[in-house]
């Protein structure tokens, strides 16, 4: 099964090889940026540019939770391999820890000077790398919210 996103605001999953699509998800109210699957393969979140990150339930063919807090469009995110949190990464030059259990921001990471365009969990850890549009990487530890 692969998962993408679009321009057309919607998320599918394709099944191979045939290529047939298996799901389809409308909700959003802008682009798509990036879609990831929950560890479980239950879930799976996506970032649009309508700002919002959106948890889905797959079984459910529905979004369950919409977790709003970023000013611009939100470029990326990813999910914790202990499948209890999301990463999310912004044009408003912060990226966000949520915690999908309480449903709210854990944390935000500030300290690029330009749009964040990509986040990712480093596996079985609580490090996060982040690239921006100011040319910089950054490892943070989610822990403390500061940069390793």
């Amino acid at each position: 099964i692969v998962l993408t996103g679009s321009d057309d605001r919607l998320w599918k999953t394709w099944g191979f090889p045939d290529g047939n699509i298996l799901l389809t998800g409308e909700g959003h109210t802008d682009w798509l940026s990036g879609c990831c699957f929950r560890p479980s393969g239950t879930q799976l979140v996506t970032s649009s540019g309508d700002t919002t990150v959106r948890i889905w339930d797959l079984s459910r063919r529905g979004c369950t939770l919409t977790l709003r807090g970023h000013s611009r469009a939100v470029q990326d995110c990813s999910w914790h391999s202990c499948g209890d949190f999301v990463a999310s990464a912004s044009m408003d030059g912060t990226s966000k820890i949520w915690d999908v259990n309480s449903e709210r921001c854990r944390y935000t990471l500030r300290g690029h000077e330009e749009s964040v365009n990509s986040i990712e969990f480093l596996p079985f850890s609580s490090t996060v790398l982040t690239s921006s549009a100011d040319k910089t990487l950054s490892l943070w530890d989610v822990r403390t919210v500061s940069r390793l």
